[in-house]
């Protein structure tokens, strides 16, 4: 399986002055905020979505140097997709995340939900520094999606009249949105041709499909310490995701035990036995690799470079995470 420090490689430079900077421009006038947000930053994640947007800055640029407005764009970005991850962490009650304690767990919810809002915040000031209308108006929509995904995934809960359709509007607001729209937001700054910045926000869109879809397999496939949190916890908890939809037409029990919210003793064992011995995964992943196809064919737009080629490896590690 390919490490995504090999994967990203290009821009390996430019996601450590990140990192710095990150932490610096959370600012050390909130002591409380500053620790929670220090702690956020460095919790090992992997920096996907940065380096996504650094990748697609450097492979629309070509020659040119990165510039200060490109990497502005990747810090915000992360700080976007950590904001959610916060208040994602609240609503779900979660205590670990990558095997470190979530920040409602270190602090307390009421701080968790302040942190999540000031990164929002922060992100939203220096995307309106960038001085680029549409640049703003696509970092924009994320935030709003964000906050519409997680309303979806709250008044759906247990809801086994959810269609695929409505999973993966849900999966785009949640997780597709950050990377399609900082994707092109990317190849915007770099002044590239329209149809170059459209295909790069439909390479993101079916990337981040993928990716969520893969995410939502491996929570039932993983044991809990690889994943960092607990397993299927996101049929536990109501969130119907797509191998239990897709089980679902094959075993109409599994229906049954949703719908009474796994109340009685053994229910969701039951459940989780059923997604497992049924075509629910095994369809997902061909869903997943539909996505990632998609995905490929919309890279065509770029010339040949390390940046663009490391793009393309990425749908590759996208799908390799389930094997």
């Amino acid at each position: 399986m390919i490490s995504t420090s090999s994967l990203f490689a290009p821009v390996e430079l430019d996601l450590e002055l990140l990192t710095e900077n990150l932490t610096q421009l959370i600012g050390a006038r909130h002591p409380i905020l500053g620790a929670a947000a220090e702690h956020l930053f460095t919790a090992g994640g992997k920096r996907v979505r940065p380096a996504i947007v650094l990748l697609a800055s450097r492979a629309t640029l070509l020659e040119q140097e990165l510039t200060q407005r490109h990497r502005r764009l990747a810090e915000i970005t992360e700080m976007i997709h950590t904001a959610s991850l916060v208040h994602d962490d609240v609503v779900d009650e979660a205590d670990l995340r990558r095997n470190v304690p979530t920040v409602n767990s270190l602090f307390n919810n009421r701080i968790a939900v302040l942190a999540g809002d000031f990164l929002f915040a922060q992100s939203s000031w220096y995307l309106a520094n960038l001085d680029n209308l549409e640049v703003v108006k696509l970092l924009s929509e994320v935030i709003r999606d964000f906050a519409e995904g997680e309303i979806l995934q709250g008044i759906n809960r247990f809801d086994t009249s959810l269609s695929l359709e409505g999973y993966i509007e849900k999966s785009y607001y949640k997780t597709a949105s950050l990377i399609a729209n900082s994707t092109k937001a990317a190849a915007v700054l770099s002044d590239a041709p329209r149809q170059v910045v459209d295909s790069l926000y439909n390479y993101g869109k079916h990337l981040g499909l993928a990716f969520q879809i893969v995410d939502d397999i491996l929570d039932f496939t993983t044991a809990s310490d690889v994943l960092g949190k607990p397993a299927c916890s996101d049929l536990a908890s109501g969130n119907i995701t797509a191998p239990a939809l897709l089980a679902m037409q094959e075993k109409p029990y599994l229906k049954t035990l949703i719908e009474r919210e796994f109340s009685q003793d053994g229910d969701l064992e039951n459940a989780i036995s059923m997604v497992m011995s049924s075509q629910g995964i095994a369809k997902s992943r061909e869903m997943a690799n539909q996505h990632a196809i998609s995905a490929t064919k919309y890279l065509d737009c770029l010339a040949p470079s390390p940046s663009a080629q490391a793009l393309l490896d990425l749908v590759e590690y996208v799908l390799d995470r389930l094997y």
